[in-house]
């Protein structure tokens, strides 16, 4: 069966995040005052064969770990869906 993973990589709350807070400065420059906390990750979508979800999801969470997260820095969840 093919199934499609929806991956979200964030870095970990207790790490700054550069990127989210030049962004959330410059909302508030741009007089939207009432954003706050901004944090910036990314979303990674992937297909792949699996005989069922929960083979799928090990094969997702198997890649987060080996190479799509560093789990150091960041943290993961994923949904997956046929397709």
């Amino acid at each position: 069966m093919k199934f499609i993973a929806h991956i979200n990589i964030m870095p970990l709350k207790e790490l700054l995040d550069p990127q989210g807070k030049a962004v959330n400065n410059s909302l508030h420059n741009l007089g939207l005052t009432s954003v706050h906390n901004v944090r910036i990750g990314k979303h990674i979508t992937m297909e792949l064969e699996a005989a069922d979800k929960d083979q799928a999801a090990a094969k997702t969470s198997e890649a987060c770990k080996k190479l799509l997260a560093n789990q150091v820095m960041e943290s993961f969840d994923f949904t997956i869906t046929e397709a």
